[in-house]
């Protein structure tokens, strides 16, 4: 297990990161549609993970919002915005902020993403939520870039995961 900060206090993850130089697993995540999304559909382009517990907080929203206007200007990445928020709360959120450089994913129906990326948290309140984490993937999908956010409630270093895509 992976120790982390919820306001202070200890709360853990299924484990680490997958670590840099290994690839990005596949995945099964849910697009607002309704349809799935697989790794596979993102072939050839880089890929920023940005994982988070829930659009409904003020750090997942603003993370959402940063990395959307640093999307617009790199090239060949797509950023993947991923919680368990269901596809519909996800849609309204970036419909009613006006972003679409970035694309939300869900990992509600299953939950492997979580668990295969080791950012499940597995207890406190968040327990069953994902971590805030930060992933970043060249174009044949080998992992260039990781970050486990320590506080949960503290964003992600934003200048060293797209330093990794300059």
């Amino acid at each position: 297990m992976a120790e982390i900060t919820l306001k202070g206090n200890k709360i853990h993850t299924l484990g680490n990161l997958p670590e840099v130089g290994t690839h990005l697993k596949n995945f099964v995540l849910v697009k607002n549609d309704l349809s799935n999304a697989t790794l596979a559909d993102y072939a050839g382009k880089r890929l920023v993970l940005n994982i988070f517990p829930s659009l409904d907080t003020g750090t997942c929203a603003a993370s959402v919002r940063h990395f959307n206007q640093a999307a617009s200007s790199l090239e060949n990445t797509v950023v993947l915005c991923i919680s368990k928020d269901l596809p519909f709360a996800q849609a309204r959120f970036c419909g009613a902020e006006g972003l679409n450089n970035v694309e939300t994913l869900s990992d509600f129906r299953s939950g492997a993403f979580g668990k295969d990326y080791q950012v499940e948290i597995v207890d406190g309140p968040l327990a069953n939520l994902e971590s805030r984490a930060v992933i970043v993937a060249d174009e044949i999908g080998k992992i260039i870039y990781t970050q486990q956010v320590p506080e949960i409630v503290d964003e992600p270093d934003y200048d060293k995961a797209l330093a990794v895509l300059k």
